[in-house]
Formats: C-alpha cells, sequence, structure tokens
C-alpha cells in the first residue's frame, strides 16, 4: 500500500492485493494455452479479479485505518473529494470543481450532481461537513487528524457546495482533500466511530464497489456498484485472498488461482522466467514505487536515546548489498523520505557509507567493548543487544533484517530478529510502542508535506510518529513549509528538515525498491503511468470471451 488517493499517510508496504475462493455462484476453469489472445477487446460486464494480501483489513473506515491493506479495501467503498491523476496532479473525484480564495484561506468544493449513497440517499454538503467534524472531534483517534485540525470553519450554503475556511495559508490544503473519504452522514452520525459494527459491516457507500462478503483472515469479496457515478464498473467482483507469505501467492498465482500480484525480485527476475505457463498468460510491470524502506529505533527506549547507538548501527549496514542481495537491483539506495528522482530531495545529503570499522570506533567512545571476548560489546554488564520486529509474510523485510542481523553482528551488536502477524504487529506492537527497532516502510504521494509522521506531536495514540521522534528545527520546518505557496521556499524548509533527520539519525533509510506487479492478460484497460498502473483499475475489464468466472450473483 500501493496506489491509492488517500495523502501522506504510513501505509505499511503491501504490493497489489488478491484472492480466489470457490462458491456456488460461479464456475471456474484454468486458462487454456490460448487464453492470452483476445479477438474481441470490446469491454464486458462479469468475471472476478482475484488477488492477495499478506495481511487483512482492520476496518473499513479510512479514517480510522493507519495499515494500507484496509485503506485498498474502504479505498473501493469510499472516496474523497479530490484525487491525484495519472501525471499525479490534483484533480475532482466527489467535486466536480473548486474555487481557492483570493487570499489562499478558504476552498469552496463544488459537488458532483445526482451522485447517491448506495442505499439510494443523495451525497450531499452535509455528508462532507459531517466528515470534517467527525475526524476533528476529539474522540476521534486518527493519525490524519492534524491536516484537518487547520480548518476553522466551514459552511454548506446549499446541498451541492461545501466551504472551508483556514485561518493561515496552508499550502497542503488541497492535497489534504485528496486524503479524506467522505462518509454517509445519515449513517455514521449516531455511531461511536471507534467502536461500531460499520467497521466491518458498511450499510452504505459510493465507490466502484461494495462489501459483498468478509471471511477474516481469509477473503475480501467486493461487489461491483451498479450506479457508480463516474462510468461503468465492468469487473463484476474483486476478491482478496489473505495469503501471509509471498512464496504461497505465487504457488496460487502458478496455479492460475490469483490473478495480480506483486512479486518479489526473486519471483519476478529468475522464477517468473522460469515457468512458461506464467509468461504465457501474465503480463509484468515495474516502476520505481512512492515508498520506501527503513530501520526504525523506538526513542523511548534507552539504548537508543544514543545518538551514537543509532549513528553506529547506520554506518555498519551495507545498503547496495541490500539492494544487490534482496531486491536483485531492483531498487535505489535513500538518505532522505522522499522518493529518489523528485525535486523534494535534499541532494546535498548521501547515505552513510558502509564502514564497520567507524561504526566500532563510535561504539567504543560511547563505552561499549567486548570485555568478556564473547564476541559482543558489553557495557556495565550489560550486552548491546535489541529485538528488531517487522511482519511476517513480507520476505523482502525478513531478509533484509537477516542481512541486517549479521552485519551488525560483525560490530558486536546481537540483534534479535522477530516475525509477527500483521493484525497483531499493528495493534499489539506498533500502535502499543512495544518494540525496539522495525522494518517498515512508507508510502508518499506528490504532496511534500510530512507533518504526521515527523512531528513531535504525532506520537499519540494511533499516530504516525510511533518512533517519538522530537526536533524543534524538524518541527518549525514542517509548519513553516507549509505556510507559502511558493514552491522554492517549502523546498528550503524541508531541506532543513532532512538535514535535522539525517543528522539525529532516528531511522535508517535503507532504499526505494521497485513495484513488480504480475496481472493476468485476459485483463484488458491496464494503461501505465506516472502513478503506476492502478489508478484506473476501477475501469479494468475482461472481454466475453476471455471471462473466466461465471457471476450469478448480482446483476450490472
Amino acid at each position: 500500500m500501493d496506489s491509492s488517493s488517500y495523502l501522506v499517510r504510513l501505509c505499511f508496504i503491501f504490493t497489489l492485493l488478491g484472492l480466489l475462493t470457490a462458491c456456488s455462484s460461479e464456475s471456474s476453469t484454468q486458462p487454456s494455452a490460448s487464453s492470452n489472445t483476445i479477438s474481441d477487446n470490446t469491454p464486458a460486464f462479469g468475471d472476478r479479479l482475484i488477488t492477495a494480501s499478506i495481511g487483512d483489513a482492520s476496518t473499513l473506515i479510512p479514517m480510522i485505518a493507519g495499515d494500507s491493506a484496509s485503506h485498498e479495501i474502504a479505498g473501493w467503498l469510499y472516496q474523497p473529494l479530490l484525487k491525484f491523476d495519472k501525471n499525479l496532479n490534483i484533480t475532482g473525484q466527489l467535486a466536480q470543481s473548486w474555487d481557492v480564495s483570493d487570499d489562499g484561506l478558504s476552498i469552496s468544493f463544488h459537488l458532483r450532481p445526482n451522485v447517491t449513497w448506495s442505499d439510494g440517499k443523495p451525497f450531499t454538503s452535509e455528508d462532507c461537513a459531517f466528515t470534517l467534524a467527525l475526524i476533528q472531534d476529539e474522540h476521534t483517534q486518527s493519525a490524519y487528524k492534524s491536516d484537518y485540525a487547520k480548518v476553522t470553519s466551514f459552511e454548506t450554503p446549499d446541498k451541492q457546495t461545501f466551504v472551508v475556511h483556514y485561518k493561515e495559508v496552508y499550502s497542503p490544503a488541497l492535497s489534504t482533500w485528496a486524503g479524506l473519504a467522505i462518509m454517509p452522514k445519515h449513517i455514521f452520525e449516531h455511531e461511536d466511530i471507534m467502536h461500531t459494527d460499520l467497521a466491518r459491516h458498511p450499510k452504505a457507500t459510493l465507490g466502484a464497489y461494495m462489501l459483498k462478503d468478509w471471511q477474516a483472515q481469509q477473503s475480501i469479496t467486493l461487489q461491483a456498484n451498479p450506479n457508480y457515478y463516474d462510468g461503468k464498473v465492468w469487473i463484476a467482483e474483486r476478491m482478496t485472498r489473505i495469503i501471509p507469505d509471498s512464496a504461497t501467492q505465487f504457488l496460487e498465482l502458478t496455479a492460475g488461482n490469483i490473478d495480480e500480484m506483486g512479486l518479489t525480485p526473486t519471483q519476478y527476475s529468475r522464477l517468473f522466467e522460469s515457468k512458461p505457463v506464467l509468461k504465457a498468460h501474465y503480463n509484468r510491470y515495474k516502476y520505481l514505487q512512492s515508498v520506501y524502506t527503513y530501520l526504525g529505533f523506538n526513542l523511548k527506549r534507552p539504548l537508543f536515546q544514543d545518538h551514537r547507538i543509532r549513528e553506529a548501527i547506520a554506518y555498519a549496514i551495507d545498503r547496495q548489498e541490500l539492494i544487490n542481495g534482496v531486491l536483485l537491483g531492483h531498487g535505489e539506495i535513500i538518505a532522505s523520505p522522499y522518493k529518489p528522482g523528485t525535486s523534494w530531495v535534499n541532494k546535498s545529503l548521501k547515505p552513510r557509507a558502509f564502514n564497520p570499522d567507524k561504526a566500532r570506533n563510535i561504539l567504543a567512545s560511547a563505552g561499549w567493548i567486548d570485555s568478556d571476548k564473547d564476541g559482543y560489546l558489553d557495557k556495565h554488564g550489560k550486552m548491546l543487544s535489541f529485538t528488531i520486529i517487522t511482519n511476517n509474510g513480507n520476505k523482502q523485510r525478513a531478509d533484509t533484517a537477516t542481512i541486517i542481523q549479521q552485519r551488525l553482528k560483525q560490530v558486536g551488536i546481537k540483534v534479535n530478529v522477530r516475525l509477527i502477524e500483521w493484525s497483531a504487529f499493528i495493534e499489539n506492537f506498533i500502535n502499543k510502542r512495544q518494540f525496539d527497532a522495525v522494518i517498515l516502510g512508507w508510502s508518499l504521494t506528490p504532496e511534500p508535506d510530512q507533518y504526521s509522521i515527523w512531528h513531535s506531536s504525532q506520537t499519540g495514540a494511533r499516530q504516525f510518529n510511533f518512533l517519538s521522534y522530537s526536533n524543534a528545527k524538524v518541527d518549525k520546518a514542517l509548519i513553516e513549509a507549509t505556510r507559502t505557496f511558493d514552491k522554492s521556499k517549502r523546498k528550503q524548509w524541508y531541506d532543513i528538515m532532512q538535514q535535522e533527520i539525517y543528522n539525529d539519525v532516528p531511522v535508517v533509510f535503507l532504499y526505494a525498491p521497485y513495484s513488480l506487479p504480475a496481472v493476468h492478460k485476459r485483463i484488458q484497460g491496464i494503461k501505465s503511468a506516472p502513478a503506476g498502473i492502478g489508478y484506473n483499475s476501477e475501469f479494468w475489464y475482461v472481454p466475453q470471451e476471455a471471462q473466466k468466472y461465471q457471476i450469478t450473483s448480482m446483476q450490472p
């Protein structure tokens, strides 16, 4: 989590989701040798697209969700006022147009007419006002709250107009409205947003799909919304199978049981090439993701409150080894929290070179020596040791952790690696701050604001600064960068932010991987773009002659 319209948020990295289940309402056949040749490419309603996810969703309420598995599903059900298009420019979604006041302090959204929720109720500006008030409510625990706390007032002059006002210029303002999915007032107004059955059983949605079935830790099935306001939805059902292991996912892909998955570098470069059935029936894609992987330290732990420990670890890790060994070259080394090649990167920063001798010297200066000659450093009778956790089923992260474990052993640091099932990983360890160090990923959008990730005020329950990072210069830079629309001035502040984070080493930036999705050739309408391949996925289709599953449970 990966292409979605939600803004500047922590998406613990998932690639494309998927699944296949058997039920009485469809028939299934294996793809034939000629299934990759389609004589009639006319869009037709029907079929099921099956994807795979290493983790189950936790909630279908977007403003509460903090993981990409939940956002991937919720994004089919609920939508924001704006979105990023294929070229990563802001465009309308539920709002067909908008006006920004001359002083930059107000935005007037003009909503699409004749849009209805799936229960037939009209979508109006009242839903927008309700959603904004809901995320601003102190009872709502949302990692995205800070973006909307900037709104000082709002109004609904008519059913099709929603106006928001800001006290001061807030340059990310438009982008934030590509991140807040609008919720139906008539459904949620009497609900406790933090404790509601609607998190698993939504009653009214207006996205391209509606929830059909959710089998916990097994599958999620969506069915096409026959009244979708933005055009014909051709694929009748989308199913996500929860398959926590990428190797098992690949076996299911090879067997023709899933249509789409994010390949690992080994699967992409070696295994796929060795299987004629895959080359015959699936297309592969490759592009640099808007994500990066990092090793983050819990700065509440006494060990990691010493800057020297964090810096020594950074020098002890061979990032090129990770690129070569884990990604098979399908990635780029990074030194800052922005996508490589974008204008926001502070180009003066270079990744710390692999230098184990320097790492040992830094640790020695901090008082860590191998007094008992067991190969591990100690201080005051305590061994230099900690545990890295990451989510089970993500082989890239597991392999990354193992290689880091080996490298840190060479400089006298004992590292334990623990792999944890995704739901427990988030709820019991990340949300509760019960970890030493973590290997995870951030997903980014074109908007450079990262207030929710790095600002010291964002360390509360379910907020994204779960490393508890605090730096007054970073706080100031994050705030000042949002007070101007001048891109060059914003970049100056973000350069300061990146420099301070680089100096402090709250994380070791590891790499930005390439996205390596595979999609069955019968799926048509896929078009590559700067945003990746998923930007138009609601309009993918399967020509009638190539359809694999006969869906009889609903009619368009």
